[in-house]
């Protein structure tokens, strides 16, 4: 069933339903606005949320217990949750709220076509139709003007008191009305054809292909709200998978949280190391020189810092312990943590150690990737000039020295603190203590006895004074032992460059390259050709403009001789027209690499 056919007659409300159809788009289009607009501001207030709520850098300590785990884990999936409602929104925007205004734009310029039409329409008909009813009114006039003549005629015909010209005068006005008539009638007939076969093209094939273009885009207007609503269906459901992961992700975090292990990490932080105190001994005054006056042995309990002395326990007092404990387990001001309780000083100790060797490691890194530029320059000297890396290399040497004594200290404080903690927990040492009515342990401060002040001062420091004594030779060996190669190179232990091409280890000069540090590493290998890793071609040409890189032409085939060490360079080799090798280095994005395996 079509509109042209059922509703010929019911232009005026199939406008009227049309337009409201495009305005129910509309406010769809506003509604799906309205959701796009809170879920940008609910994905928003996530992510403020999840910002406020981020743990402070002084709480990064906090980090190590599982509910803490478990709430940065729960933040980090509420954080995944606000990206996920930022892409609904984002999805909406782009597809169904574009999509409808797209649509509505093209129905209201099709339904103003399809209006214009059938009003253009309505217009030819009207006027047909006004037409034929002049044609009308003319015919009944002249009809009726026709039969006065004649009525008028017959009188004067019949009236002997006329004259023969009056007579004739009014037959002429007869005739010339008769066919005034007849030509009005004629007019009148063809009017009214010509209004009916307008009227039946009309209301049979003009008017009805109107109402079906009308029926056409109200159908499309229909459908794209139904393709819209189940768009914005889908665009939820394609993100329902990754927020139930989230939510798995949540509930696991909350899994995560064990309470003996948050337990267990609480003791391993806060345990001071210290044995409680034995019990007071009985001071009898009878037995006592009455001239002496009484000493009290309280404050040789080790936690008596944290003992708030008075009746009332106030809001100023506990303050004042609550920052004690907090400065006796997180704060130092010596360099061996010794003012911190044993347990507390060793677990700083072991943190400065590892610190201190992952640094060891990166110069040591640092150093050897020097020291292999410098031996690659100087087997060929077009690469670069070794010189220009002597300079670091000296700094680099001089850095890891450093950072080796310090090791080595921080080592000799946690043996010193071992042995200490040993020391303090033997049987003889209890008995000692016993004997002496209290014990003699680290007090409040974290520093040790008198007794143990007095030993560790007389103790040398032999990390230091070992250290010191390796610095102090190898600057006199940097004074004392120039070597100079053929490129004019330093061959000092300090810069570990003393081997070139021309003067390999094992020669007379030999106990000038070893390594200062004790380390014995030899690069002989790095003068000889080095093994190809693989091969690469050249995707763009590439002009050499710097020191120690090398041209090459499109699709050029090379050796890669050292891969890609983070700097955008890559090192290859290729064959030279003098049966040698020409190597060098190309930038990395210039080149397609297929590594052997």
């Amino acid at each position: 069933m079509s509109w042209g056919t059922e509703l010929w007659d019911q232009y005026d409300n199939l406008s009227i339903h049309t337009n409201k159809g495009i305005e129910v788009l509309d406010k769809y289009a506003n509604f799906v606005r309205d959701r796009v607009a809170i879920e940008t501001e609910y994905a928003g207030k996530l992510r403020r949320l999840v910002k406020n709520y981020q743990p402070k850098k002084k709480e990064e300590e906090d980090n190590e217990f599982t509910s803490r785990q478990a709430f940065r884990n729960l933040l980090k999936e509420v954080g995944d949750l606000a990206g996920q409602r930022e892409v609904v929104s984002e999805t909406l925007q782009l597809q169904i709220i574009h999509g409808v205004s797209v649509l509505s734009k093209t129905l209201r310029e099709e339904r103003k076509k399809c209006l214009t039409d059938g009003t253009m329409l309505q217009q030819t008909l009207s006027s047909q139709l006004s037409s034929l009813e002049r044609a009308k009114r003319n015919y009944d006039k002249a009809y009726r003007d026709s039969e006065k003549a004649v009525e008028n005629y017959k009188k004067a015909d019949m009236d002997l008191n006329l004259s023969r010209a009056e007579v004739e005068r009014y037959k002429n006005i007869m005739t010339s009305k008769i066919q005034q008539s007849d030509d009005a009638k004629n007019e009148y007939a063809n009017q009214l054809q010509k209004t009916n076969n307008l009227q039946q093209q009309h209301y049979g094939i003009l008017l009805p292909a109107v109402f079906n273009r009308l029926q056409e885009l109200d159908e499309k207007r229909t459908r794209g709200i139904r393709e819209f609503i189940i768009g914005a269906a889908d665009v939820e459901s394609s993100v329902a998978p990754i927020i139930a992961r989230c939510m798995e992700g949540i509930v696991k975090a909350g899994e995560s949280i064990n309470e003996k292990e948050d337990s267990l990490k609480v003791i391993e932080r806060y345990q001071s190391g210290f044995t409680p105190p034995t019990d007071i001994p009985f001071e009898d005054l009878s037995k006592m020189d009455p001239s002496v006056a009484p000493q009290s042995n309280y404050s040789s309990v080790p936690y008596n810092h944290l003992t708030i002395k008075g009746g009332t326990l106030t809001a100023a007092k506990l303050k004042k312990a609550r920052g004690g404990i907090l400065n006796s387990i997180f704060g130092s001001n010596k360099e061996d943590f010794s003012d911190l309780p044993p347990n507390q000083q060793r677990k700083k100790l072991q943190a400065k150690i590892a610190e201190l060797q992952h640094k060891v490691d990166q110069e040591t890194n640092t150093r050897d990737g020097l020291m292999k530029m410098k031996i690659v320059y100087e087997a060929n000297s077009s690469l670069g000039n070794p010189m220009t890396v002597e300079g670091q290399l000296n700094e680099s040497e001089h850095e890891l020295d450093k950072l080796k004594m310090n090791l080595k200290k921080y080592q000799g404080f946690l043996d010193k603190a071992n042995q200490l903690q040993v020391a303090n927990n033997s049987p003889q040492s209890n008995r000692n203590q016993l004997q002496n009515g209290h014990r003699t342990s680290r007090h409040s401060n974290g520093s040790a006895s008198a007794d143990d002040h007095h030993d560790a001062d007389d103790q040398p420091d032999d990390a230091g004074s070992l250290s010191r004594s390796d610095s102090e030779d190898n600057v006199a060996q940097i004074q004392n032992g120039h070597n100079n190669n053929n490129n004019g190179s330093s061959a000092s232990p300090e810069s570990g460059l003393g081997t070139s091409h021309t003067s390999l280890p094992g020669s007379g000069q030999g106990s000038a390259n070893e390594n200062p540090i004790g380390e014995e590493t030899s690069y002989e290998a790095e003068v000889e050709l080095l093994q190809p890793l693989g091969t690469c071609r050249a995707l763009y040409p590439f002009e050499a403009t710097s020191e120690g890189s090398i041209p090459m032409s499109e699709g050029e085939e090379l050796q890669v001789i050292e891969n890609d060490q983070g700097d955008g360079w890559t090192r290859v080799r290729r064959a030279n027209n003098s049966n040698g090798w020409d190597e060098g280095f190309v930038p990395t994005s210039y080149i397609e690499c297929t590594l052997f395996a």
